[in-house]
This record gives C-alpha cells, structure tokens and sequence, in this order.
C-alpha cells in the first residue's frame, strides 16, 4: 500500500484492481438480465391463461347466439302456422361436441372449454324435432311448421 499526505493528513491509497471492476459489471448485468427474463416470462404466462379464458367466453357466447337465435326462428315459424318454412344460417363456433333436442321443448348444448365440458341448456316456447351436426361453420337449416311441432333439417 502506498502512503499519500497532503495538508498533513496520511492517506492509504490502495490500487484498485482493474479485474474486480470487470467481474463486478458482469455479476450486476447477470443480475439485471434475471430480473428481465423473470418479468417476461411472467407476463407471457399470464397472457397465456386470460387468452385461453377469453376464447372460452367468446365460444360460449357464439353458441348462446346460435341457440338463441334458433330457437327465436323456431317460435316465429311456429306460431306463423302450419304451411310456414323458412332457411336460416346460423354460426356454430368450433369445440361444439354434441347438439340434442331433449323432451321436444330444449336444445341441449354440449361445448369442449379449457376446464372441460360446459352443458347448455335452451327453452323453447314450442316443440321441435329433428337434428343438427355439431361442427363447425355455418349451418344451414331448414324449419318447417307442422300442427304440433317444428322439424328442423339441416340442408
């Protein structure tokens, strides 16, 4: 160690290794890259889950709109009267399993979500009859009006 005075006070001046210096940078820039890499990849996890959950919600929506929209047609054609018939294209999202008509008066919806199975059930006013295929795309359907119910057939 060398020994520096100035206005008479003794000084130890020590020489800085100039390699510390280096490893010192190097371990704080290790650090700082840690902190980064963790933020991102919490951020894109949790991208991942809400994305996967806001697909679900909007499947599950676009077979109530189905539905609903179904059945709507359904009552109009009904109560319009026996002669009546009419086509509609409705949209059927993807992950739809199943489509059954169940005591004539509900429309029994089973969708594939990300938590497993969601089951619907829709209400109608009046009977129906007949059968939809659960995949995806526009389906196009045929509702005709009899004296006691409506039969849908899928064109």
């Amino acid at each position: 160690m060398k020994k520096y005075k100035k206005n008479g006070l003794l000084f130890n001046i020590r020489k800085i290794c100039p390699s510390q210096n280096r490893s010192q940078v190097g371990v704080e820039y290790m650090i700082v890259i840690g902190f980064v890499t963790f933020a991102i990849i919490s951020v894109i996890t949790l991208a991942i889950f809400y994305s996967g959950e806001i697909k679900d919600r909007l499947r599950l929506t676009q077979v109530e709109n189905f539905a609903t929209q179904l059945i709507n047609s359904v009552d109009s054609i009904f109560f319009a009267g026996e002669p009546s018939k009419t086509t509609v294209k409705l949209y059927l999202p993807e992950g739809v399993e199943s489509i059954n008509i169940t005591q004539d008066y509900y429309l029994l919806i089973t969708t594939r979500v990300s938590g497993g199975e969601n089951k619907r059930v829709f209400e109608s006013k009046v009977p129906m009859q007949g059968a939809i295929s659960p995949g995806e795309g526009i389906k196009k359907l045929t509702l005709e009006a009899r004296s006691n119910n409506v039969l849908i057939s899928q064109v």
